[in-house]
């Protein structure tokens, strides 16, 4: 029997998990790390329960490619992004005063998990995600208005996890899921 940590906080998620495993694949595959060592590293991962665990299996492995990371920002304005595009791993979107609209519908996600931190002062946000997304907004914090989401009645969802942080001063967050 395995015993849980004191220290609720560095229990990790399974979208950490699985970060850490596709990194210790993708450094195998670059050629960094010989079999064995992927496969010791890759039981490390899967039972790991603390994020120290997790950190002690991905030492010495280069970081995370730093292109990974996209900021949009505007002072005042519309911040819009719809269509065909290559969504980052990890989003950021700062705006003083104006409207965000981000529609992941018809993008490119390459990644199994999607971090989209908005840091919103006056306006509110929609956010379409694709129909099979696992949508996380534990992480933002709201100053007037509550966001509005509503998870699809459908389980089983495969798809990416958008997992969206920050805060949103005046305004509201909606999210939807895209019918296609």
């Amino acid at each position: 029997m395995t015993s849980v940590p004191d220290d609720r906080s560095s229990l990790i998620r399974s979208d950490d998990r699985d970060t850490a495993v596709e990194r210790v694949q993708e450094a195998y595959t670059s050629g960094l790390i010989s079999h064995e060592d992927m496969d010791q590293r890759l039981h490390q991962v899967l039972t790991a329960t603390t994020q120290h665990d997790i950190d002690g299996a991905l030492s010495g492995l280069p970081a995370p490619d730093a292109g990974t990371t996209s900021a949009i920002s505007a002072a005042s304005g519309r911040i819009r992004r719809r269509g065909e595009w290559l969504v980052p791993r990890t989003l950021k979107v700062h705006s003083s005063f104006g409207r965000v609209h981000l529609d992941l519908s018809r993008a490119i996600i390459k990644h199994r998990v999607v971090d989209i931190e908005l840091q919103l002062g006056t306006g509110g946000a929609k956010i379409t995600v694709p129909r099979d997304a696992i949508v996380d907004v534990e992480g933002l914090r709201t100053g007037w208005k509550d966001s509005q989401y509503q998870p699809p009645r459908q389980t089983g969802a495969a798809g990416p996890t958008i997992r969206i942080s920050g805060s949103m001063g005046f305004g509201k967050l909606r999210i939807r899921h895209s019918r296609r």
